[in-house]
């Protein structure tokens, strides 16, 4: 029997590229809403309580909304907005968090899908905290390099339009240092506190990569960049969606560059420790689209409806 899915925000660029997955997929059945409709509360309540999983592709407050319409305890909620990313009713939809998120996932009722920044983030600093390396109170400082299509589809016309000169060279934003995915940032990795963190959006259409700083003296205990690339290789073992790259190696690096852009069009991050004894920085990529959006929403219904996780995925 098929799963009955709607797409609740079908138009924006989560959901276009959740279509996209499913459409491929013999097992589902997507429920669709009349392009007049789309607004209709009525008709979007009647989609919802229809289906066996909603996506919410929607902002906050129209998510919160939507949310609001299930009055049944069978249909699966899966939201890729920042509303409910922190709230304890919400599974936090990455299943590679930590061992018993999985399950978490295979039984909620309401998940709630990463940021892509915070995904990233919360990979490479996860494991960290966990083993002690450091501790709760440590100050992260990160940067992250990321496509345009992370802006919405406004950005994405605009950087496609062509003509702006201004568009042609990388653009560090959210200066106030107030990013909407700092919550989460703290809240699944054990951190206190959030991190300084400034996104930074370039010239290109996806792919993404979070940098963050490391110092012996910032460190709970005395460990080596090749003691963190260790640790991330236990903590993701068995892991399908995750690779830990080998310490400082040539291969991780084009003629010394770094490319953002090479876990585009799959679900996979690549984790990497690049640096030496007096100072080093971890870097996770993925792509925005992928495992930091909508492969992820896939990802977290796979699980949900008892489907191989990986279905529809590439690692």
């Amino acid at each position: 029997m098929s799963t009955k899915v709607f797409v609740d925000g079908q138009e924006g660029t989560t959901g276009l590229k959740i279509f996209e997955y499913l459409s491929e997929r013999a097992d589902v059945e997507i429920l669709r809403i009349e392009e007049s409709k789309r607004k209709d509360l009525d008709e979007r309540r009647r989609l919802i309580n229809a289906s066996d999983v909603t996506f919410l592709c929607l902002p906050d407050v129209a998510s919160r909304e939507s949310a609001s319409l299930v009055d049944n305890d069978r249909t699966v909620l899966i939201d890729a907005s920042t509303a409910f990313r922190t709230s304890a009713d919400w599974a936090y939809g990455l299943p590679e968090l930590a061992r018993s998120q999985r399950e978490r996932l295979r039984t909620a009722k309401r998940i709630a899908v990463p940021g892509c920044h915070a995904s990233a983030f919360v990979l490479a600093m996860r494991p960290l905290v966990e083993a002690g390396v450091v501790s709760a109170d440590f100050a992260a400082h990160s940067y992250s390099i990321t496509g345009y299509s992370g802006g919405g589809k406004k950005m994405i016309a605009d950087y496609e339009a062509g003509g702006n000169a201004k568009l042609d060279s990388p653009r560090p934003y959210a200066l106030g240092l107030t990013h909407k995915h700092l919550p989460e940032m703290a809240a699944h990795t054990g951190l206190k506190n959030a991190p300084v963190f400034t996104p930074i959006v370039g010239n290109f259409f996806k792919g993404l990569a979070v940098t963050t700083y490391f110092t012996p003296g910032q460190l709970s205990k005395p460990t080596t960049p090749q003691d963190v690339l260790a640790l991330f290789s236990e903590y993701y073992s068995g892991e399908q969606f995750v690779r830990v790259a080998p310490f400082n190696a040539d291969e991780n690096l084009d003629s010394g560059f770094f490319d953002v852009q090479a876990n585009n069009d799959t679900n996979r991050v690549d984790l990497f420790v690049f640096g030496n004894e007096e100072r080093f920085v971890t870097v996770a990529r993925l792509d925005n689209l992928g495992k930091g959006a909508s492969g992820a929403a896939i990802q977290c219904m796979n699980l949900a409806i008892g489907a191989d996780e990986a279905l529809g995925l590439k690692g």
